[in-house]
């Protein structure tokens, strides 16, 4: 080991990381209590050269190292007070990875080497060196960022998500060759793009990409984290998606833009509520090493205040936090070029201090006010792991929200639970959770499933939970899923059970993608991807193969249910009175007929009777199409044709068509989920008032003949 001091130039304290130059490369790291902090910069044979930080401004230690150019590695050691009941754990004998790094290289040793602490974390500390236990960061050249495709900037009101795991997704793809299954460059290839264009997928949005290790717990099960929720570097692409050792960063993008290529954005999951390193109990990587009581919220004691569930809970109200997370953002944003994100666990970050929500708190002000965050899509996941935590429809005007409030009420609904009451007002866009903040409909991002909990296919196949691969003896995931097996739990031939369960996910999908709001679906579901009752899939044994980590099994790909969905987006798509910018408010359109008349299975309106009785299983909707919210590009207002939506959950039944007094137009089938395709036996137009017969649970699609 070397080590210089006092020779080298200060450079300047931002931008934080390593910027390499065209003599050097500029190091600054966000260290204000340390009494000294090094940068260790590792040879490719393991020797170690450190280089004093001698220079502090802002609380940053800063700076310039001649010779070190881009592909060389380093990390960051700091000493200082060990003081853990005041959260101040430096330890000059632990490497810690730079918190702005963007690439990261290497592999995990032995993890009792990353603890800063020998027994006890409120004990003495830790002299045994850590360097060869834990990856390193590696000096990146700067980023071009011209010349690459126009974003598609879909419009809110157009979008649909599709949540994917890079890795799952492409893992098994017949079509997509060996080396780059399961990568970023494998989403790129066309038999992908051609997928998600045939279903009408206007954005992706992927499971956590940033750089993740798995947690000490998880690792002592011989397991490793699958989804990506465990953060090890906020601006470093996770390299396990690259085809090639050490090209995720150009991989990346790659991948990026040949989506905007092919007309489709690109969200991240991201993770800015917890890291990886635990509890205080936990390992000592990065941001526990260099200022705990800045990055983390901690108790009096020096203990990690938990809102998350994953042991520590980032402090929203630090400047190094807001600064770290806005800093990440945009790099995504202008250097790698995604169009927006969906924030893990967001309430944790309009907490500060770990109290109350306010959703005009420091970062989440920080994130909605940046000139180039702003116009990015924002998507919070509107809860975290405590009671105080769940604020469905308490952020601000600029987020937009998972809804589970949705998820639950259409589940409950077409799983027999209850009637139509809620049922209405998740289809209309929820304005009870949304519009008091000055939001409009799109704000609700609908969905029905998601990466945390059943696929589509199984919330029909089990009434319980199947977690015993995770390890944790079945203990994990929720037991509250709104699920059913229709007779048989678990998989099997039985064509009555499989016909029954194929028209319950119909109409759980076809709900879902004609509500008004945001749509998001999950990947597989259209493929009848099966996690075998799996509720919880976030880990694997930790050297299974890609093609054994939850991926999709195209080969097996229920054709039929991919030519629905592509059926039920383009009917979306088709429609702008099904995906209105406003809420409906009752409103006289210029016909002189309401914009949303509800009816019952006899085709006459709800009264406070029959919306109050739980028994009710059909809903008709009639969305008028002559003043439709819905704006063109160019800012005029479209035009549409009126839609009556059917939504029976049952046995079969008899159902009159909504036959207002004013109606003088005939209904066209466009739509029946209860067909494989969706496709309607008969489309011969029919009269108001007519009587058609449904075979069970069904979602119809009729439009106006005339306006």
């Amino acid at each position: 080991m070397d080590e210089e001091s006092g020779s080298n130039p200060p450079g300047t304290p931002f931008p934080l990381g390593a910027t390499a130059l065209s003599t050097g490369t500029q190091f600054a790291v966000h260290a204000p209590e340390a009494e000294g902090v090094e940068v260790c910069l590792i040879d490719p044979e393991g020797g170690e050269r450190r280089v004093e930080l001698t220079t502090r401004t802002f609380g940053v230690r800063h700076a310039f190292v001649p010779g070190v150019e881009p592909g060389d590695r380093y990390g960051f050691r700091a000493h200082g007070r060990w003081d853990p009941h005041s959260g101040r754990r430096f330890n000059g004998a632990k490497i810690l990875l730079d918190p702005s790094a963007r690439r990261i290289s290497g592999e995990f040793g032995d993890p009792s080497a990353l603890l800063a602490y020998e027994d006890d974390p409120f004990g003495a500390p830790s002299s045994r060196d850590s360097l060869g236990h834990l990856p390193l960061a590696v000096v990146c050249a700067p980023l071009a960022r011209g010349g690459r495709p126009a974003r598609p900037s879909v419009p809110w009101d157009r979008t649909v998500l599709y949540e994917l795991h890079v890795g799952s997704f492409t893992a098994r793809h017949p079509d997509v060759p060996d080396h780059l299954r399961g990568t970023y460059l494998g989403l790129a290839q066309p038999a992908v793009l051609e997928h998600l264009a045939r279903i009408g997928v206007t954005s992706v949005e992927l499971l956590p990409v940033h750089t993740t290790f798995t947690e000490p717990g998880v690792r002592a099960r011989g397991m490793r984290n699958h989804w990506g929720y465990s953060t090890g570097a906020y601006f470093a692409p996770d390299p396990r998606f690259a085809a090639v050792r050490g090209d995720a960063v150009d991989e990346f993008r790659t991948m990026v833009d040949a989506l905007h290529t092919a007309g489709i954005e690109v969200i991240l999951d991201v993770v800015y509520n917890h890291t990886c390193e635990s509890a205080v109990d936990g390992p000592s990587i990065s941001w526990r090493g260099l200022d705990a009581p800045g990055y983390y919220l901690l108790d009096g004691r020096g203990s990690d205040v938990d809102l998350t569930g994953c042991g520590n809970t980032l402090d929203s109200a630090s400047p190094a936090v807001v600064r770290m997370v806005c800093d990440s953002l945009r790099y995504w944003v202008e250097d790698m070029g995604v169009d927006g994100f969906r924030f893990d666990l967001a309430s944790t970050l309009g907490r500060p201090g770990g109290w109350r929500f306010d959703s005009r708190a420091p970062l989440l002000t920080a994130i909605a006010t940046d000139p180039v965050l702003a116009q990015r899509k924002l998507i919070a996941e509107p809860w975290d792991a405590t009671g105080a935590g769940y604020q469905v429809g308490n952020f601000g005007v600029a987020w937009s929200e998972w809804n589970d409030r949705y998820r639950d009420t259409v589940r409950n609904f077409w799983a027999g639970h209850h009637g139509v009451r809620e049922l209405a007002s998740r289809l209309a866009g929820s304005e009870d959770l949304f519009a008091s903040s000055g939001r409009l409909p799109w704000a609700s991002i609908n969905f029905v499933t998601a990466h945390d909990g059943f696929t589509a296919r199984d919330l029909v196949s089990y009434e319980g939970k199947h977690n015993e691969a995770n390890g944790e003896e079945n203990r994990d995931g929720t037991d509250n899923n709104s699920s059913v097996n229709h007779g048989i739990e678990g998989q099997t031939d039985n064509p009555s059970i499989l016909d029954a369960r194929g028209r319950h996910v119909r109409a759980l999908l076809a709900t879902l993608t004609l509500s008004t709001g945001t749509p998001m679906l999950l990947a597989g579901d259209e493929l009848g991807h099966s996690q075998g009752g799996n509720n919880n899939a976030y880990c694997v044994p930790e050297n299974a193969p890609v093609a054994d980590a939850w991926a999709i099994d195209w080969d097996t790909a229920d054709q039929n249910m991919i030519r629905f969905v592509g059926r039920l987006l383009r009917v979306r798509a088709s429609a702008p009175t099904l995906r209105q910018q406003e809420f409906f408010t009752g409103r006289a359109t210029p016909t002189g007929r309401p914009d949303l008349v509800w009816f019952d299975s006899a085709g006459v309106e709800f009264d406070t009777d029959r919306w109050n009785d739980d028994s009710v299983r059909t809903i008709q909707a009639w969305v008028d199409g002559s003043d439709v919210r819905s704006y063109a590009s160019d800012g005029g207002q479209v035009e549409d044709a009126s839609s009556l939506l059917v939504l029976h959950s049952g046995g079969p039944a008899e159902i009159t068509l909504a036959c207002p007094s004013w109606s003088s137009t005939r209904f066209v089938p466009v739509l029946d989920s209860s067909c494989v395709d969706g496709v309607p036996s008969n489309t011969t137009a029919l009269e108001p008032g007519s009587t058609i017969s449904v075979t069970g649970s069904t979602v119809l699609v009729l439009r106006s003949a005339g306006r």
